[in-house]
């Protein structure tokens, strides 16, 4: 039997908070969204100025580089390079660059994923949360 490592609360909102700072120390307004390995939500926080709908693009970028175990740019230039069937890929919804993995000795813990500014920006805020867990 495997022993599996898992996000604890201490982790996620230290994710967040790295998240949050980078976000703040560039003026950008964004939604950063957690979730587990297996895409459900453990943080959702939408700052001062984010736009409505990034509440529901975050999560689904953090959800779809959960469940692909890859970041959500993947899709992204699969779809863009004229796979346009993946378009139907049930259950993967978030098929922008800014969903990034959090990955342990090749396990993937979950995913953290950013909706409010231009995707590579999206990305640059979830590898800031994600580092520091220091993995």
């Amino acid at each position: 039997m495997k022993t599996k490592h898992e996000l604890e609360l201490a982790d996620v909102k230290a994710v967040a908070a790295a998240a949050e700072a980078e976000a703040l120390k560039n003026n950008w307004a964004v939604t950063i969204a957690i979730v587990d390995d297996g895409g459900h939500l453990l943080w959702l926080q939408r700052l001062d100025g984010a736009a409505a709908v990034s509440s529901h693009i975050a999560p689904s970028k953090a959800r779809t580089a959960a469940l692909g175990r890859r970041e959500s740019k993947v899709y992204e230039d699969v779809i863009n390079g004229g796979r346009t069937s993946f378009l139907s890929a049930p259950t993967i919804d978030g098929l922008l660059e800014g969903g990034v993995p959090i990955m342990k000795d090749g396990q993937c813990l979950g995913a953290v994923g950013v909706s409010g500014v231009k995707s590579t920006e999206d990305a640059q805020i979830a590898r800031a949360g994600i580092a520091a867990l220091g993995l």
